[in-house]
């Protein structure tokens, strides 16, 4: 945990933990980004996650401070109350329901088969390298209104920021080209704005008020890495967990109204960011657990999402199972506000894949492929073919 170790699966270790030790102390340690020792815990069981996410006067999000501050700015991430209702409800109207639908005809869908359009005709493809990669990117390039030949920038850029922590120059220095990058369309859009985010952002207002720059570049910031690298992580996942499964890629391709719950159950089962982490505002309690001041609380959503009180057999992908809220998105008032956007691209990747690649399967010559990772999840490559005329 302290030195986040990479690795297959993680999950049978972490749910022993949790029946053992719902709320467990690891004692003062350091941990991923933050500076010097904290006393630190582990919360794996689906009540307490909930009870720790919802409650930002008991745990707060300053830790976001010294994870991502450095190289991001102050983001929603770290912000409490006031500061990040008015924060949030700015920058939301860039995704509302309407605006998402627009993306999806302008943006999502076009980028989807253009990537494929580059391997149809093969019968074979690393979906991980030549689809997952992509199009998060292109789709997020496309929102903010840049070019599609800056993508190679683009994930040059997301992969050293979302990296900071094992890499801090290499982040700094990604994020300093990145804010240099988009001065330019910043100006630019607040001069004459146009059909993008960047200019949905620079305009937005409520009661008079707009994002000023110091709040407007972190949200860009984070939003290229974010939006890049969990929705191909969680696209990888939700591949793996059908495609593993033939029978429930069957039934998805038989019966498109399972898409939804084929994505749903994919983000519960693998979330491509299996831990948060929150502080302690107070010497307080989770379940029989005392919680000392000012600790790191660090919630589990990967095992919240398995527990057996909540989920019958969690470890498994079952599009079978009844429908209830997983944790992978965040629970309260720091809900992730591209949820909707991620599966939306989701969704769209699966309808086109199945539509496009007829019989697609894994490819009977890939070895061991599995979902790989502890801070970050998702497969490594997925090799698969399809049926060529």
């Amino acid at each position: 945990m302290p030195g986040m170790p990479d690795m297959r699966d993680p999950y049978p270790g972490l749910m022993a933990a949790a029946e053992q030790t719902p709320v467990q102390h690891l004692g003062a340690m350091s941990l991923y980004a933050m500076p010097g020792e904290h006393d630190v815990y582990l919360v794996y069981r689906h009540e307490h996650v909930v009870e720790v996410l919802r409650d930002e006067k008991r745990f707060s999000t300053s830790p976001q401070a010294d994870i991502v501050g450095p190289v991001m700015g102050r983001t929603m991430l770290e912000m409490t109350g006031e500061e990040h209702l008015r924060h949030r409800g700015l920058v939301a109207q860039a995704f509302r329901p309407k605006i998402l639908q627009h993306w999806l005809a302008s943006l999502i869908e076009p980028a989807v088969h253009g990537l494929i359009d580059g391997f149809v005709e093969r019968g074979s493809a690393d979906l991980v390298a030549e689809f997952n990669f992509h199009f998060p990117a292109r789709v997020i390039a496309g929102i903010l209104g840049l070019p599609d030949d800056d993508l190679p920038r683009f994930h040059r850029w997301a992969v050293s920021i979302i990296a900071y922590a094992a890499r801090k120059d290499a982040g700094l220095a990604a994020a300093a080209e990145l804010r240099e990058y988009l001065a330019p369309f910043v100006a630019a859009r607040r001069e004459d704005p146009q059909d993008d985010l960047i200019s949905q952002l620079v305009t937005a207002e409520i009661g008079g008020d707009r994002l000023t720059d110091d709040e407007l570049y972190p949200f860009l910031l984070l939003l290229l890495p974010a939006g890049v690298e969990t929705t191909y992580r969680a696209l990888g996942n939700l591949q793996f967990g059908l495609l593993s499964s033939p029978a429930q890629l069957d039934a998805v391709r038989q019966d498109r109204s399972l898409v939804a719950a084929a994505v749903e159950e994919a983000l519960r089962w693998e979330p491509p960011i299996p831990m948060l982490t929150r502080a302690s505002t107070c010497p307080t309690e989770l379940g029989e657990t005392p919680i000392m001041d000012d600790a790191l609380v660090t919630v589990c959503p990967g095992t919240a999402n398995r527990d057996p009180a909540v989920w019958d057999h969690g470890d498994a992908y079952d599009l079978g199972r009844p429908r209830q809220q997983h944790l992978t998105f965040g629970f309260g008032a720091h809900m992730c506000l591209g949820a909707h956007l991620a599966r939306l691209e989701m969704a769209t990747a699966l309808e086109a894949l199945l539509d496009r690649l007829p019989g697609l399967r894994l490819d009977p010559a890939a070895e061991d492929v599995h979902v790989h990772g502890m801070a970050f999840r998702s497969p490594l490559s997925l090799p698969v073919a399809w049926d060529v005329d």
